[in-house]
């Protein structure tokens, strides 16, 4: 280990551009964060200033040299992570996008997935790509550019034009406009990318009627990806390498490194990923199977299923219904009392994402007796973020023939300790609760700390992790059972509402 080296990491989300220099203890040295405006075009349409974002990263790495007073001859590298599938185009020679960043919220594309699905090209996607047709992707926001912006087509014919996630688009600015490429675990989020033959798939540029000539060089995360000195900013050109999306960069932080290892990632929503190994397996329905990351020149394959709504569920407590004064109280309310009352909260406020994918569905609140009480409620909303975990934990497993050997977690409501013994019981697995915060940029720094030697190999990170708590299943097998039985009748009941709802509106007299 050297350790007078230090990462400099940018950590580039969907809300702002964090920066943050990790020593070679795997340590938070300092971080500094700079928020972006968020633009609503239309209703369900979201964009963001590529422009904006570059000169925020560039104001967060002065702020963090400056405030953590690092000497820049510290630095061995510079590491991205990033929110996935957000999209630019820009002008190869000049630099400048010729349209926001098509966010991966963004809706415009739902139109034109729906066109895809019903000519039949499900399969032909998930075969290649390992995901669904849907507008969370990159693909059909590049689309739209290209269909929809003036004079776009006729460059991009010219080969003026390029494409890429936001680690690309940083790259390109860091580097000084001289290198154009993305690594594994973003092109994968594309659309675009054969998962297998590790290519930019011509058939699926062809159908989208994307030129190749767009597409950046794909590259392993632990690539030499160029050399930066941010503008003069350092005194010498320092590599960029360990570039990974910000789920896998997670993954990766939380050292699942081997086959069976998982991560649960709880914000807003949640990621659930799991590590599958070095081949695809098709992804079991309402899954997606994606790259990991690629190291060694060897790529690390994983099942993934997203929620839309877990750590939001308790604001709406919070906030909303004014059950709680704040986030914390609901733990104890929940281990007041001894259990649920036959009560289930399905939090489909926003419909229900992986495995059910129904946008149609809306929450409800079943099962209450009279006797019914606040605190009910409150422990059927954490349960509810638990049923949802083992919803897709089970499909992993049960498709791939691995056996979960521990759920490694992070997050804001990861502190709540009735949620994470109640999330055992249902997994009837270990739950394994870090101390280390900014798990993703962790992750990428590791990469990258491992590609210029501040540490030796994966083993050497392991002695870094920071455990803080572990939980274990303790409840009998039949109760367990009986209490998901009971959260599957009321997610179908759900499902049935928001069928029947279509239904209603489609032939109302």
């Amino acid at each position: 280990m050297n350790h007078d080296k230090k990462i400099l990491t940018i950590d580039q989300s969907t809300s702002g551009t964090k920066v943050l220099i990790i020593n070679a203890d795997g340590q938070i040295v300092h971080r500094c964060t700079e928020d972006h405006r968020q633009f609503y075009p239309q209703p369900d349409w979201v964009e963001h200033d590529p422009i904006e974002i570059w000169e925020k990263t560039q104001t967060a790495i002065r702020r963090v040299l400056t405030e953590s007073n690092t000497n820049v001859q510290c630095i061995a590298a510079v590491a991205i992570t990033n929110q996935r599938e957000t999209v630019v185009v820009w002008d190869r020679k000049t630099g400048q996008p010729v349209y926001n960043a098509v966010v991966w919220q963004c809706q415009r594309g739902a139109q034109l997935c729906k066109e895809l699905r019903e000519a039949g090209y499900n399969a032909m996607v998930e075969e290649k790509t390992g995901l669904l047709i849907d507008p969370y992707f990159s693909a059909t926001g590049i689309k739209w550019i290209l269909d929809n912006v003036k004079g776009t087509r006729e460059k991009a014919a010219a080969g003026d034009l390029v494409f890429g996630t936001i680690d690309t688009w940083l790259i390109y600015n860091l580097t000084g406009k001289q290198v154009i490429a993305t690594d594994y675990s973003n092109a994968c989020r594309t659309m675009l990318l054969n998962i297998y033959d590790l290519t930019w798939d011509k058939d699926l540029l062809q159908l989208l009627d994307i030129p190749f000539s767009m597409a950046p060089e794909v590259l392993f995360s632990d690539a030499a990806f160029g050399y930066t000195d941010v503008g003069n900013l350092f005194e010498r050109e320092i590599p960029i390498t360990g570039v990974m999306g910000d789920s896998h960069a997670a993954l990766f932080g939380q050292n699942c490194f081997e086959p069976g290892m998982a991560k649960a990632t709880f914000g807003t929503g949640s990621s659930i990923m799991m590590n599958i190994g070095k081949q695809p397996q098709k992804s079991p329905q309402g899954l997606v199977t994606s790259i990991g990351w690629g190291s060694n020149s060897i790529v690390s394959y994983v099942f993934e299923g997203n929620i839309h709504c877990t750590g939001d569920t308790i604001n709406w407590l919070v906030n909303d219904l004014k059950l709680l004064e704040n986030a914390a109280e609901s733990e104890q309310l929940a281990f007041s009392v001894p259990d649920n009352n036959s009560v289930f909260l399905v939090p489909a406020f926003a419909g229900l994402g992986a495995p059910y994918w129904e946008n149609r569905a809306r929450a409800s609140i079943s099962g209450m007796p009279r006797s019914t009480k606040r605190a009910h409620i409150v422990r059927a909303a954490l349960e509810a973020i638990a049923y949802q975990v083992r919803d897709l934990i089970d499909l992993m497993t049960q498709n791939s023939g691995l056996i979960l050997k521990e759920l490694r977690v992070d997050g804001g409501p990861t502190r709540n300790a009735f949620l994470m013994q109640f999330l055992a019981d249902m997994v009837n697995g270990k739950i394994i609760r870090t101390r280390a915060e900014e798990i993703s940029a962790l992750g990428v720094a590791f990469m990258a700390g491992l590609t210029v030697g501040i540490w030796k190999d994966l083993n050497e990170l392991q002695t870094m992790r920071q455990v803080d708590r572990e939980f274990k299943p303790v409840m009998a097998d039949d109760q367990r059972q009986q209490l998901y039985n009971g959260w599957q009748r009321a997610v179908q009941s759900v499902l049935n509402a928001a069928k029947g709802s279509s239904l209603s509106k489609e032939y109302k007299l």
